[in-house]
């Protein structure tokens, strides 16, 4: 059965660049970042993992553990990452998952047999601390992902969790937010003290709560 939006995070054991981790003990009470590589030495994942560890105070600001996934080796995760500090200029030093026998892979569902029948498309997971699956995004193989665009759904998803507000297009950190319509027009004051506009009475826009 697919996960989907809402679902638990299967939890596992592997082995790792860093060594061997149980998925729900890394994470603790963080949120967490799990995304998939189709193989380890190779170009676009090269980028996505540099670019990963230069967010690494984006991510720590937000609570944010990161983990990666290939079907190779931890030696060969190892190796990899050589390459990658060096040509990258940056420090990987998250866990990359060793997932050799597939298992993780399934779990998650990241191999999706029209594409590849034995590589991992990019997919990726935001899952919150109670360990449920919050948003999942998936990428061919051939496109590397927008990591800003994980930083904004981060960012969103946190201050949803805790406000009855929702993001609009585009939103970014800072912008206005929507007001949920399960709260009454009247009692926005109350809820939100910053002032509020009606486009609309299901569209009620606040300056974001938690500025």
């Amino acid at each position: 059965m697919s996960l989907r939006i809402g679902d638990s995070a299967p939890n596992f054991q592997a082995e790792t660049s860093i060594g061997h981790i149980d998925f729900y003990d890394f994470l603790g009470d963080s949120w967490g970042v799990l995304f998939s590589h189709p193989a380890d030495y190779t170009p676009v994942c090269t980028t996505e993992l540099g670019r990963t560890a230069a967010l690494k105070g984006e991510f720590e600001k937000r609570n944010v553990k990161v983990l990666a996934l290939s079907v190779d080796s931890a030696e060969s995760h190892i190796g990899w990452i050589k390459d990658i500090n060096e040509t990258q200029n940056t420090t990987v030093d998250f866990p990359i998952i060793a997932d050799e026998d597939r298992k993780i892979a399934d779990m998650y569902d990241m191999i999706h047999p029209n594409a590849s029948e034995t590589l991992t498309v990019r997919s990726l997971f935001i899952i919150s601390p109670d360990k449920k699956v919050k948003l999942m995004l998936t990428y061919p193989a051939s496109t590397g992902r927008n990591f800003n665009e994980v930083l904004r759904v981060i960012d969103s998803l946190q201050l949803t969790a805790n406000y009855s507000v929702a993001t609009p297009a585009d939103w970014q950190d800072g912008d206005d937010v929507i007001v949920m319509n399960s709260i009454k027009t009247e009692d926005i004051p109350a809820r939100f003290p910053k002032g509020h506009e009606v486009i609309k009475p299901y569209l009620r826009t606040t300056p974001q709560p938690n500025k």
